[in-house]
C-alpha cells in the first residue's frame, strides 16, 4: 500500500515556531510529527509514502537524506505553486507513480491511532471510490460535520452547524482511502479542493463512504492543539517529564532535554523545548517555549503564548497570548 502525506502548509498558526521549521518537523513528545505519522502508516501495511511538499522542502530532505523514514521508502513531490488539497494529492500521486491502485491519504499535521487497516477493509467492502475516517468532537459547531446513512455512505458535508442543530458530532479526521478514479476527477493546472469540490462530487455520485472511530486523534495545527498533542503522547508513552529543580513546581508539561527550571518557578500545561531556561519565581502556563528561550526572574508567560527560539523574556515581564518574535 502507498500513501500520500500532505505536508505543504506553512503552519502560520504556529508561528514563530514555524518561521524556519515546517510544523510536521516540530517535536511531539520527543519525536517529530512526520516520523509519528509515517510510523503509524507503516504499522498498517504502508510501505511507500510520498510527501506532498510546498513550504521548506529542504527541511524534509535534510532530515531523511537516505529517503527512508520509520522503515518506509519516501518519495518527494515538491509543488511549484500551491495546488490546494486535491491538486496536491493528484500531483503527488503522479510523482510517485500511483496510477492504478487503491491508496491512502493523510493530513501530515494529524496524530492519531485510528485503525487504517480497518478503514481500508471497510472501503473495499463497500466498493467505495473514496472513504473518509471520522472522529467525534465535543463541539461540532467549530467544524464541518459529515452525516452518513446506516451503510456508511456520506450524505452531505455541513460546515460549522449550530451545536443544537448539528446532525452529528463526527468530523473529517484527515485520513482517506481513495481509488485511482479519484485522480481522474481532479482538473490539472489549477487549485482544486478535495473538501469543497471533489468529495461533494463523490457524494452526488453515491461513491463516498465514511467510518467513525473514537481512537486518539489530535490535529496539532494551533498552539493549543500542539500543547495537547505533546501532553497526550507523552502521557501515553510515559514520557511526561518534570525535569526541574526539586524546589520548582512542574505539572502536566513536556520538558525537553537540557532545560533549566529553577527553584520557585512554576510550569503548567506547557511545552518547553531544548535548552530553555525558566528562572526563579517565573511562571509559564499553557504556552510553548522554543529552543534556548530564557524566561527571567519573576516573569509570567501565559495564555497560549508562543516564544520562538532564543527569545528572552525580561525579569518581571508579563506576556499573555504573545507570539514573539512577530516576524
Amino acid at each position: 500500500m502507498k500513501a500520500v502525506v500532505l505536508v505543504g502548509g506553512e503552519g502560520t498558526r504556529l508561528r514563530p515556531l514555524t518561521f524556519s521549521t515546517p510544523k510536521q518537523m516540530l517535536p511531539v513528545a520527543g519525536r517529530t510529527v512526520i516520523e509519528r505519522v509515517v510510523e503509524h502508516l507503516a504499522s498498517h501495511g504502508v510501505d511507500e509514502v510520498v510527501l506532498s511538499l510546498g513550504y521548506r522542502p529542504d527541511a524534509f530532505l535534510e532530515a531523511f537524506p537516505d529517503g527512508r523514514c520509520g522503515g518506509v521508502k519516501l518519495h518527494y513531490a515538491v509543488e511549484g505553486s500551491p495546488l490546494d488539497t486535491a491538486g496536491a494529492i493528484a500531483f503527488a500521486a503522479g510523482e510517485a507513480g500511483i496510477t492504478g491502485e487503491t491508496f491512502v491519504v493523510v493530513n501530515g499535521d494529524v496524530l492519531t491511532e485510528i485503525d487504517v487497516t480497518s478503514l481500508v477493509d471497510f472501503h473495499h467492502d463497500r466498493g467505495a471510490e473514496g472513504t473518509i475516517a471520522l472522529t467525534p468532537v465535543a463541539d461540532p459547531s467549530r467544524f464541518g460535520v459529515v452525516p452518513i446513512d446506516p451503510t456508511g455512505r456520506v450524505e452531505a458535508f455541513i460546515e460549522k452547524p449550530p451545536a443544537k442543530e448539528a446532525p452529528t458530532n463526527m468530523i473529517n479526521a484527515g485520513i482517506y482511502v481513495l481509488e485511482p478514479s479519484f485522480l481522474e476527477r481532479v482538473p490539472s493546472g489549477r487549485k482544486v479542493s478535495v473538501e469543497r469540490e471533489v468529495f461533494p462530487a463523490l457524494v452526488k455520485d453515491h461513491t463516498l463512504y465514511a467510518l467513525g472511530s473514537d481512537a486518539l486523534w489530535t490535529d496539532m495545527g494551533t498552539p493549543e492543539k500542539y500543547i495537547e498533542a505533546n501532553i497526550a503522547w507523552a502521557t501515553r508513552e510515559g514520557r511526561l517529564s518534570a525535569g526541574a529543580h526539586p524546589g520548582a513546581s512542574v505539572a502536566d508539561s513536556v520538558i525537553y532535554a537540557d532545560v533549566v527550571i529553577e527553584e520557585g518557578a512554576r510550569v503548567r500545561e506547557a511545552v518547553v523545548l531544548e535548552g530553555a531556561q525558566v528562572r526563579s519565581g517565573a511562571t509559564v502556563r499553557r504556552s510553548v517555549l522554543g529552543r534556548n528561550v530564557s524566561v527571567g526572574l519573576g516573569a509570567v508567560v501565559d495564555a497560549l503564548s508562543v516564544l520562538g527560539d532564543g527569545w528572552e523574556v525580561a525579569a518581571g515581564e508579563m506576556l499573555s497570548g504573545a507570539r514573539l518574535p512577530v516576524g
